[in-house]
């Protein structure tokens, strides 16, 4: 017989124990489509492995980056809060646009058998995929064992199988799995059917939710059939809740309580048993055992086991972190290729978990190696660290948190390459040295010298040089072969330094006749003027040729100025036929005309010079934004006033956020307007910006940093705009805020109406700021429509405008009043206080309301009345009982009215009761009538007030609160003395203020007594000794205090005597004999194994004595050693009216 197909390849290619996929038929498992190209299988798991769930999405198929979720059942979802045992990890293939989801989940549980599903959700997409975990023990079965044990006991039959053997093994394992379906029906554990039925009804939903029990009616069914009777525990009385949750930090307790205070009980993790410490605080609490866990962390996030004997209970500790909040965001960063960068962010909770993204796409410690970036923990702080930067790595970078977010840009432009001083043109004499120098500003560049085109190179009278940003050519000994032009090339960069090197030949050696004097200059004859331009701080010398003979002398000159030093900044030189003046470091004042004059005995000759010194502009003026919006803001400047002696050729411009202190660069090629509008900014950040002036010469110092703005946008239109009301002359409008407000938040409204077509009319000038408004003055019968715009500091918001326009006229309403609840019964004031009656009605036009009291007008002088259109105020600002009475209240629009009737009732304090008299005396008590009083205050008299008074002394004692009737019996009057009593009425405003007295007194007469006292006999307490506790045999350990009691009881007092070996024991130090009251108490101080004998304790008085025995076993010191110990228990023993005590 040939086995399935889904067994033979299962056996041919056995899967690991731990996880292996679930066989499906082949019509289940058609080629994915849509947007799973790969959907999770169903796996058969061993309790206690590992397992790995993965799915593959296709991006192709998706809006967006992927939101996704793994659910248990229907409903729980798997996240944070479901434990340490379950991780999740997303992926993305950028090349394949391939999404990876993988759940990982260790030390697989029984609980997490069931039915699984995953959604993924991107913007208005949505779908799901199911698949089943089934978890069970070791399989029996065609096995890796089973099989592996086959192969290697026949080496001849290597790759042959023992169908026979396999069929046998199938034909358990359908059993087994009978059998097992047959226990465990709807795919729920039997554990879980035993907590189930230990479980109030009140439970199940709350079980059925925790363990993923999706159908709910069949287990209730289950429940149902199976009727068996809840087995309580003989150990627990109380066991563990199902699952127990904690923040982290925070401490837990874990209470049990069982049924034998004596059982043992241990406290098990994750299988592991827990020892106390200072995390793990052990309590004992009469029946009740307490665990304490301190400070919890996500370490203690497990699974916790309580036994007693052979019995056990479960439960599952989960720690939830708090939310980690970004204290100090990204900032955006603008850099260069090359550059190291550290993008760094803070967050509230050390050691807390972030997730960096990029563009969307996660950025992992794994794909670090290859990506050429690091992540960092700083205690609080996160770093994403680039040791060079490159262009693929600019872009939108993202730090996630539980508990918020923040994102920042980085932008990478090229390095640009700034000549900050170029090589200048020389003409040198023979044998003296030339010296081409120039400064770039990045000292990591190299470069190459050409000489007419033909790369130089070093010899021993040429050398090149390479410090810092400055790279030299020098030649020494100059000979007429030098002469060209020399270019200085940086090496990866378009750009070129050029100079040139002009040779005058050899000096004359034969004796020349006599000759005037003549200024040589390079550029006579090329311009009507010889000029210099030199750059701001740097050097400038001017070598002029003369010539003449003998030798002339130059003199140098600015206008009246005679220079003649030869030290200095400002300084002459002269070297054979060159006379050069020499300006170190070039600033503006040095600008002018300068005069050489050159003279000899033969004659003279003069030239001028004009110096221009050239330098960066100022910076530029006035720089301020005058407009913003959602993401952008509009920056205006003046030009610089002086522009460095050279047009100023653009502006660059930079912004940050407040605050901070990286500059982010909005430009790199130069911008030539005085008006820039700044883009992707972030709506409620405030902003500086700051703009710098450029000319040929280089780059100005910054502006004043604007003042700090916050791009804000207008608000979206108001919603559901609608009319409320309309009368003949106003329209009332109500709408409901923009859906969209933004960081500018909103400060009111303005409403506008349009009469048939012509322009919109403003109706208010100010904004509201509550969503309706009336708009009154407006023409009877026109049409008109309306609009209302939100506005805020960036301006007003599209408008919303009403669809249809509206017809200006009133609406007739029929009266009503609107009594409130209060005054529908009668309405209770005192005199003297106010009375304030809010009335309201509706009705339009505006009805005519008035008020009558016995159908008359009432006293308007007395009473005040204020109308609006929506309700009535009747005010009285001191009642009296004159205002009582009924109200009535009329509201009329022409022939239409509604009434309504308010009792009003103004009560005082009541007068004294009348009459009052005694009318009896008899022993010691006496009848007090009286009538009720004239006035009662407007109000039911609620009781009296009684009080009693001796006449010796006139002190007034109450007798009686609150009596309902006019008569009351007085009692307990002392014999002898003479009484008055006097009565107070009360109502619901407090006793009267005079009370009604008796005309009349009770006496109470004395009589004749005899007292007889009774006879009685002495009891007699006398009892011989007895005792009422034994003394117990006692085993203890050497080296720990034992204490030894009992309890006596005896009148006379019994003397007590302790022996040991029938040997009285007398004042010894190690022996502390204490009496509290009978309660007798040996204490033995350390004791060793020579003080194990029989003890006994004798008690004695004169009507005999007990004796009470017990035999102490000392044994050896144990290894530990221990401190102290003494274990005392109290009894109360209650007889014949003693007490005695016994500490045991």
């Amino acid at each position: 017989m040939a086995l399935p197909r889904a067994e033979r390849n299962l056996a041919a290619h056995p899967q690991p124990l731990a996880c292996r996929p679930l066989p499906r038929p082949a019509s289940d498992t058609p080629e994915p489509t849509g947007v799973f190209l790969k959907k999770p299988d169903s796996v058969s798991v061993e309790t206690g492995k590992d397992t790995v769930i993965v799915a593959k999405l296709n991006g192709k198929e998706l809006p967006a980056k992927p939101a996704v979720k793994w659910f248990k059942g229907k409903w729980l979802e798997l996240g944070s809060k479901s434990g340490a045992r379950f991780s999740f990890k997303e992926s993305h293939d950028a090349a394949s646009n391939v999404y990876t989801i993988e759940l990982h989940i260790t030390k697989v549980v029984l609980g997490d058998r069931g039915d699984y599903r995953i959604e993924v959700k991107a913007k208005d997409f949505c779908d799901s995929c199911a698949f089943n975990i089934d978890v069970e023990g070791m399989l029996v079965g065609v096995g890796a064992k089973g099989l592996g044990s086959g192969g290697e006991a026949k080496s001849d039959t290597a790759g042959e199988l023992d169908f026979s053997g396999l069929l046998k093994k199938r034909q358990v394992v359908e059993e087994e799995k009978k059998k097992k379906k047959d226990d465990d029906d709807l795919g729920i554990p039997p554990e879980i059917w035993e907590l189930l039925k230990g479980a109030k009804k009140s439970e199940y939903e709350r079980i059925a939710f925790q363990y993923g029990i999706t159908d709910l009616r069949g287990m209730l069914k289950r429940l149902k059939k199976a009727k068996v009777e809840v087995k309580k525990s003989a150990a627990f009385t109380k066991k563990l809740d199902p699952a127990y949750q904690v923040d982290r930090g925070n401490k837990i307790k874990l209470v049990v309580e069982i049924s034998d205070p004596d059982l043992p009980l241990k406290w098990f993790k994750n299988g592991q048993e827990i020892k106390p410490s200072s995390k793990y605080v052990f309590e004992n609490v009469g029946k009740k055992r307490i665990l304490t866990i301190n400070k919890c962390t996500l370490a203690d996030d497990a699974a916790y086991e309580v036994v007693v004997k052979d019995e056990k209970c479960f439960t599952e500790l989960f720690v939830k972190e708090p939310p980690v909040l970004i204290v100090t965001p990204l900032e955006d960063q603008q850099v260069f290729v090359g550059d190291r960068v550290e993008m760094a962010v803070e967050v509230s909770e050390e050691g807390a978990q972030v997730m960096w993204l990029k563009d969307g796409v996660e950025l992992t410690r794994e794909d670090s190696f290859k990506a050429r970036y690091r992540l960092k923990k700083d205690g609080k702080r996160h770093i994403l660290i680039y040791s060079e930067v490159t262009m693929e790595d600019k872009g939108h970078y993202q730090v996630m948190t539980n508990g918020g977010q923040c994102e920042a840009e980085l932008i990478v432009e090229e390095k640009q390459l700034e000549v900050l001083q170029d090589i200048a043109d020389l003409t040198v004499k023979a044998s003296e040295q030339a010296v081409f120098k120039c400064e770039v500003s990045d000292e990591k560049v190299t470069g190459k010298w050409y000489k007419n085109g033909v790369e130089v190179r070093p010899s021993k009278r040429i050398t090149i040089s390479h410090t810092g940003r400055f790279h030299k050519l020098v030649i020494d000994d100059v000979r007429p072969e030098d002469e060209g032009d020399y270019t200085f090339v940086p090496d990866g960069y378009a750009l070129s330094l050029s100079a040139k090197l002009k040779f005058l030949g050899l000096p004359r050696l034969s004796p020349l006749p006599p000759e005037p004097p003549k200024i040589h200059l390079d550029c006579s004859g090329q311009t009507s003027e010889n000029a210099i331009v030199v750059v701001a701080g740097n050097k400038l010398r001017m070598d002029v040729s003369i010539t003449g003979e003998p030798r002339p002398v130059a003199t140098w000159m600015k206008e009246d100025e005679v220079f003649t030093g030869t030290e200095g900044r400002v300084r002459i030189e002269q070297r054979g036929d060159i006379s050069s003046f020499v300006i170190e470091s070039a600033e503006r004042g040095d600008e002018g005309r300068y005069t050489i004059k050159v003279t000899n005995p033969v004659g003279e000759d003069v030239a001028s010079i004009l110096l221009k010194v050239v330098d960066v502009p100022d910076p530029p003026e006035a720089v301020r934004v005058t407009s913003v919006g959602e993401d952008w803001a509009v920056l205006v400047w003046e030009p610089p006033k002086y522009d460095g002696g050279r047009p100023v050729t653009g502006y660059l411009l930079e912004r940050k956020k407040k605050g901070s202190q990286r500059w982010m660069k909005l430009n790199f090629e130069v911008f030539t307007e005085t008006t820039y509008e700044s883009t992707n900014m972030i709506e409620g950040i405030l902003y500086e910006m700051r703009v710098f002036a450029v000319n040929v010469i280089g780059v100005s110092q910054p502006s004043m940093n604007t003042k700090p703005f916050m791009p804000i946008a207008p608000t979206s239109e108001p919603q559901h705009l609608t009319v409320e009301d309309v009368t003949d002359t106003t329209t009332t409008l109500k709408w409901r805020p923009p859906d969209k407000i933004g960081a500018g938040g909103i400060d009111g409204y303005l409403i506008e109406y349009c009469v048939e077509a012509d322009e919109w009319i403003p109706a208010n000038t100010e904004p509201v700021e509550r969503c309706g408004f009336t708009v009154k003055n407006l023409p009877t019968g026109a049409k008109i429509t309306f609009r209302v715009v939100g506005v805020n500091i960036a301006g007003r918001s599209q408008p919303a405008t009403l669809a249809q326009p509206v017809t200006i006229r009133e609406i007739v309403e029929q009266p009503k009043i609107r009594l409130p609840r209060h005054l529908r019964q009668t309405y209770v004031r005192k005199v003297g206080e106010h009375l304030n009656l809010v009335i309201p009605f509706q009705g339009k036009p505006r009805p005519q309301v008035v008020w009558t009291k016995g159908g008359a007008p009432i006293d308007t002088s007395h009473v005040h009345v204020r109308t609006s259109d929506f309700d009535t105020v009747f005010f009285v600002r001191q009642a009296a009982r004159s205002d009582s009475g009924e109200y009535e209240l009329t509201v009329q629009i022409e022939n239409m009215k509604d009434t309504a009737t308010v009792c009003i009732r103004v009560v005082e304090k009541a007068g004294p009761p009348q009459n009052v008299m005694v009318k009896e005396v008899w022993g010691t008590n006496a009848l007090v009538e009286w009538q009720p009083p004239k006035d009662d205050g407007n109000s039911e008299i609620t009781g009296y007030f009684v009080q009693k008074a001796d006449k010796k002394t006139m002190e007034w004692f109450t007798v009686y609160e609150r009596n309902r009737h006019t008569s009351c019996t007085v009692s307990d009057l002392i014999m002898g003395n003479e009484y008055y009593f006097r009565v107070y009425s009360e109502n619901v405003c407090g006793l009267s203020d005079l009370p009604g007295v008796s005309k009349n007194t009770a006496r109470i007469v004395k009589t004749g007594m005899t007292l007889k006292l009774p006879e009685y006999k002495e009891h007699d307490f006398r009892t011989p000794p007895k005792f009422l506790t034994p003394l117990p045999d006692r085993v203890v350990v050497a080296g720990y205090a034992a204490a030894l009691n009992c309890a006596v009881r005896g009148h006379p007092k019994p003397k007590v005597v302790w022996m040991k070996n029938k040997m009285e024991i007398r004042e010894d130090p190690k022996f502390l004999m204490t009496n509290q009251q009978g309660v007798l108490t040996l204490n033995i101080r350390r004791p060793s194994p020579f003080d194990s004998g029989t003890y006994s304790c004798r008690a004695v008085n004169e009507l005999g004595e007990a004796l009470a025995e017990c035999k102490l076993e000392v044994r050896g010191e144990p290894g530990g050693g221990g401190a102290l110990r003494s274990t005392h228990l109290t009894l109360i023993h209650k007889a014949d009216g003693a007490g005695q005590t016994c500490a045991l």
